[in-house]
């Protein structure tokens, strides 16, 4: 098993897939998943001769389940010393949900020639709290109804987001996958109960405006107009008005967890913005 272990003693658990010559793209999960939610994405762009890396979040997956650092701040020093053992140049970054505000985070700060592009798929990013600031932002009190649901019974809470929203099998008609449910349902068990609860004030209350203002890179903004989770006009919307070299690609009627519904869709679209 590949991993690299921080300056603060955290063991960060890694996929490292491909020719170590190939051009590498670095792929970050939401939230409570892990680098395993990004199976149809590295098999795909490993088979078009990509270098393909993902890593299990702190307190993530098969990552440490650390008491702390549960922040953006601490997930982007993760991801920067992960680039730095690894030594990659000119990587492309892909984030979903809480990872696009990771991959913000982290390109904001990133050395020089360490990142070529990047790509932010139904990302958290500017800020997803109401606030006066943030009118259109969703109430705190869905947050709290986050923690509190995840306090009570963590296990039903993690079949219950895969099974209505996340994927949007709540909506009419919609083609139900029992294996994309399980999955979630593992990869959420897989983490420690502390992060999960703590990285919901991460994602939810991080104002990333300041980030998306410094990202010189090409950054392509992908959202399903559908998304449940993030909303769509509160967050890739304004998120390309913030950024140099942004641009928005929308999925009419597609969930936050298009990655997974409709890999066939997005892939395609990532590949010809890489090629570009």
């Amino acid at each position: 098993m590949s991993t690299i272990t921080t300056k603060d003693g955290t063991d960060i658990f890694y996929k490292d897939w491909g020719s170590r010559d190939a051009q590498p793209i670095v792929f970050h999960h939401g939230w409570p998943l892990s680098a395993d939610d990004w199976d149809a994405q590295m098999l795909y762009f490993l088979s078009q001769g990509y270098r393909v890396i993902a890593h299990d979040r702190r307190g993530h997956g098969r990552s440490s389940q650390t008491s702390g650092g549960h922040e953006m701040d601490s997930y982007a020093a993760d991801v920067a010393e992960l680039t730095d053992a690894l030594d990659l140049r000119n990587a492309f970054h892909v984030g979903h949900s809480t990872g696009g505000g990771e991959v913000v985070h982290y390109v904001a700060r990133a050395k020089p020639g360490r990142v070529g592009k990047a790509v932010i798929v139904g990302a958290v990013p500017p800020v997803m709290v109401k606030s006066p600031t943030n009118p259109g932002g969703l109430p705190i009190d869905v947050f709290d109804g986050l923690r509190k649901a995840l306090v009570a019974n963590r296990a039903q809470f993690f079949i219950d987001v895969p099974t209505g929203p996340f994927f949007g099998f709540n909506r009419p008609g919609a083609e139900i996958s029992q294996g994309l449910i399980d999955n979630w349902w593992r990869q959420g068990m897989m983490g420690g109960a502390n992060a999960h609860y703590e990285c919901i004030k991460a994602f939810s209350e991080t104002d990333f405006t300041e980030d998306l203002k410094a990202i010189d890179v090409p950054v392509l903004v992908m959202h399903g107009t559908d998304d449940q989770i993030v909303p769509y006009e509160d967050s890739a919307v304004l998120a390309v008005k913030l950024l140099k070299n942004g641009t928005l690609k929308s999925y009419d009627g597609l969930p936050h967890g298009m990655l997974s519904t409709h890999p066939d869709i997005l892939n395609p679209d990532m590949l010809a913005f890489f090629k570009g």
